[in-house]
């Protein structure tokens, strides 16, 4: 692979799926429960192809704005943009092709959903500017993460119904939680430079401030699958991400950065919980009620 495509790849984070994982299981979670099974297959390939593209231009977007920081944070000093590999105009024309793609994308959609995908890309834009102004910037990527929840139900039903804000919520409240994950591995760094986050701001009450978060997560889920009469497979899902809770939990103990990015990276199977547990209440369980005898 020529360097400069593995470099635009790297500012795109294609090398580093973690995160569009965690964008991308929510939101065919949410595509499955707005149709109430199987969507149609356009709308599975225009979310999929999305979510791949704004992930990739949410992080052009922040190195970008952080471009002057990530030199002084061990993580992030070898990211391309931070050491000089790729142009700062080269950026910004990798990042125009990306939301041209993405604009491409939601041409196909009603018009509620595009322009409720324009106020997600301003979400996203903004976020890199949060961590300067305030102690929450996990709350406002909470939100952006979360957006492609809400274009799921507005791409099927026209509408935002209580299902969509409760999904949402849990949604939110567990990105807040895994993304103080993130920040707790460059927490002496930010500490040096000045950045905020919710992992400064919780400080020797970290632990405990996840743990609420993550328990604020499972009973959002438990009035989810209330509000929709879910049975089984569901509670099972939020069975396994209470026990995932239990086991980042324990990995963060010593708060040494291994344990806490292992527990971050770790999120994505509970993202894919909740899609498996949606899908086989959908899918499987009504087949199965339909078999004789």
């Amino acid at each position: 692979m020529p360097t400069f495509v593995s470099d635009y790849a790297q500012l795109m984070r294609f090398d580093r799926p973690v995160g569009t994982l965690l964008l991308l299981w929510p939101t065919l979670a949410a595509l499955w429960l707005a149709a109430n099974g199987t969507p149609s297959i356009d709308l599975i390939i225009i979310f999929t192809i999305g979510t791949v593209v704004m992930r990739a231009a949410g992080c052009v977007i922040n190195d970008y704005a952080d471009r002057n920081i990530d030199l002084h944070v061990e993580r992030t000093r070898d990211r391309p943009l931070a050491a000089h590999r790729v142009s700062e105009t080269e950026a910004l024309l990798l990042l125009a092709v990306l939301l041209a793609i993405a604009a491409l994308l939601i041409v196909f959609l009603n018009p509620l959903t595009r322009w409720m995908a324009l106020g997600g890309v301003a979400v996203a834009a903004f976020y890199p500017l949060m961590k300067r102004l305030t102690y929450l910037p996990q709350v406002v990527l909470g939100i952006a993460f979360s957006w492609g929840i809400l274009l799921a139900f507005t791409s099927i039903e026209g509408r935002l119904p209580e299902q969509a804000w409760l999904l949402f919520i849990a949604s939110l409240v567990w990105i807040v939680a895994y993304d103080t994950l993130y920040a707790m591995v460059d927490r002496d760094d930010d500490l040096k430079i000045g950045v905020k986050s919710t992992a400064i701001l919780f400080g020797s009450a970290d632990r405990l401030m996840i743990g609420v978060l993550q328990l604020a997560t499972l009973v959002t889920l438990i009035l989810l699958g209330l509000n929709l009469g879910y049975g089984t497979p569901f509670y099972l899902a939020v069975l396994v991400t209470g026990a995932l809770f239990g086991y980042q939990q324990q990995l963060i103990r010593d708060r040494d950065r291994a344990g806490c990015f292992k527990a971050f990276r770790n999120n994505v199977w509970v993202g894919f919980a909740w899609f498996i547990g949606i899908v086989v209440e959908l899918e499987v369980v009504p087949r199965l009620n339909d078999l004789p005898g």
